[in-house]
C-alpha cells in the first residue's frame, strides 16, 4: 500500500501544553515523517504527516485526545497522496 498524507488543523488550548512535543514523539514511534507547527492565531497547531494507513489513523485519534493539559476543540482533517519530500519529523517555528 503507497505512503498517504494527512493534514491536520486542530483548534483549543493547544499551545503551551507540550503538545507539539507529544505529537513529535508520538509520529516518531509510528515511524511517520512530516511536521508540527503552531498556527498564528494562538488556538490551534497545523500538522501535515506521511506514513501508512493504518499508523495515520492512530495520530489521527491521538491528536483528537491530545495530551494532558490540552483540550481539543475540534479537528480538520484530510488525506491525500504522501509528497515523500520528509525524512524525518520536526517541530517548525512559523
Amino acid at each position: 500500500m503507497s505512503a498517504q498524507r494527512l493534514t491536520a488543523r486542530i483548534v483549543g488550548h493547544v499551545q503551551g501544553v507540550g503538545f507539539r512535543w507529544w505529537v513529535r514523539r508520538h509520529a516518531e514511534r509510528l515511524g511517520l515523517v512530516g511536521w508540527i507547527m503552531n498556527a498564528d492565531d494562538e488556538r490551534a497547531v497545523e500538522l501535515v504527516v506521511e506514513g501508512g494507513a493504518a499508523e495515520l489513523d492512530e495520530m489521527e485519534r491521538l491528536v483528537r485526545l491530545g495530551p494532558p493539559g490540552a483540550r481539543v476543540a475540534s479537528v480538520e482533517a484530510g488525506r491525500s497522496v504522501a509528497s515523500g519530500e520528509f525524512d524525518g519529523f520536526g517541530i517548525v517555528r512559523p
